[in-house]
């Protein structure tokens, strides 16, 4: 088995796959990839059994095969190999490889690729696509708000959820929730999924940030998503997904508006006083006139700052975990933001100040009890 490859090319697709291998996998032949050539085309594989990476380049090369590549030493001698053409010969008996360049021979031993495990193929999946431009906003506006706790698998990773009009990508730990809507999609039908949270950061990194149509197909324990010639498939969760609707507050008279930079670093430099256990900042609202305040009483640290905002509603005082706001703001791309609350032991609805007719997004937060001075 022998071919030649770009090496620039090869590094960039191993990179692109590369985040799907765990330092401390559970069978030792996982820490490879596995390289496949046929009729021309190298496609590169990755697993942790439970998500699954592929991408495929073209190549220089007659004889077919498939051989498991050590993927630490292959991507360090990639990284400082400038471009430059770089021959694999590959021992189909013992499977030691040979590296090959103008200045240069490696050797290093692979595995048999037989031995690798099978990368999951898509059975009667409902099908469906959506521009990888619109897909990417949505992960990278709701990711952050996805929970770490195992005792909550569900919330461990993003909700998907199918209409015929679009899609509904939602995150939240019960603290903090995100609700992206995906609008002007052909969906052949209602369904959701659950997608991990690690597959879920892998996607991110790998998807163009342009119009390219990702292709998603998707049963009843996975999901895949096709693009470019770069494939990632995960095991979905089993688990049913909280009713986030049903903590949606639907009545918020009082209506908030102000300039999200601002907003932001005045949370930035409040949050710097705060308790460092609650993170708590009080937003006191009167008239035009925005009060952030914090106070760490066991080192007598305090801040209080001044905003003028658009405000319409009752005076009112409210406490946030500063960080959960500071986490919001910060995923939010437009000039403004909105705030809608309907009372201090409520939650917390913040939109985007501009709005757009093929997307929509919800951030909620939970408030938290103001302490006594």
């Amino acid at each position: 088995m022998n071919f030649v490859v770009s090496s620039t090319a090869l590094l960039k697709h191993l990179q692109s796959v590369s985040g799907v291998i765990n330092t401390n996998a559970v069978l030792p032949i996982l820490e490879n990839f596995l390289f496949e050539v046929k009729g021309g085309k190298l496609t590169i594989s990755t697993t942790d059994l439970n998500t699954s990476m592929t991408t495929s380049l073209a190549v220089e090369g007659k004889e077919d095969g498939v051989v498991a590549v050590p993927s630490k030493i292959l991507l360090e001698t990639l990284k400082t190999t400038p471009e430059q053409p770089i021959r694999f010969q590959v021992n189909t008996e013992n499977f030691a490889i040979e590296l090959s360049t103008d200045k240069g021979k490696y050797k290093l031993s692979g595995e048999n690729g037989d031995d690798f495990p099978k990368i999951p193929e898509v059975s009667q999946p409902i099908v469906f696509t959506v521009p990888a431009e619109r897909l990417l906003k949505a992960l990278a506006t709701s990711l952050f708000a996805v929970g770490n706790d195992e005792l909550r698998l569900a919330m461990t990773g993003l909700f998907v959820e199918l209409h015929e009009t679009g899609m509904n990508v939602v995150g939240t730990d019960a603290h903090k929730l995100v609700l992206h809507k995906i609008k002007n999609l052909a969906i052949p039908e209602a369904g959701s999924f659950i997608v991990p949270k690690k597959a879920v950061n892998l996607l991110k990194s790998a998807l163009p940030s342009n119009n390219t149509e990702v292709k998603v197909e998707y049963n009843k324990t996975n999901v895949f998503f096709s693009f470019d010639e770069t494939t990632l498939i995960c095991r979905l969760i089993d688990q049913k997904y909280p009713d986030y609707n049903a903590v949606i507050p639907t009545n918020n008279p009082n209506k908030l508006r102000a300039n999200r930079t601002e907003f932001l670093n005045a949370l930035r430099r409040s949050s710097i006083y705060s308790n460092k256990t609650t993170y708590q900042v009080r937003l006191k609202l009167t008239g035009n006139k925005l009060v952030i305040s914090a106070e760490d009483y066991d080192f007598n640290n305090a801040a209080v700052e001044e905003m003028l905002v658009e405000y319409d509603g009752q005076d009112m005082e409210i406490g946030f975990n500063a960080k959960f706001l500071i986490d919001m703001l910060n995923n939010i791309d437009s000039t403004d933001i909105s705030f809608e609350l309907s009372m201090p032991s409520r939650p917390g609805l913040m939109f985007p100040g501009e709005s757009n007719n093929d997307e929509e997004t919800l951030m909620l937060i939970m408030p938290v009890m103001i302490a006594a001075n």
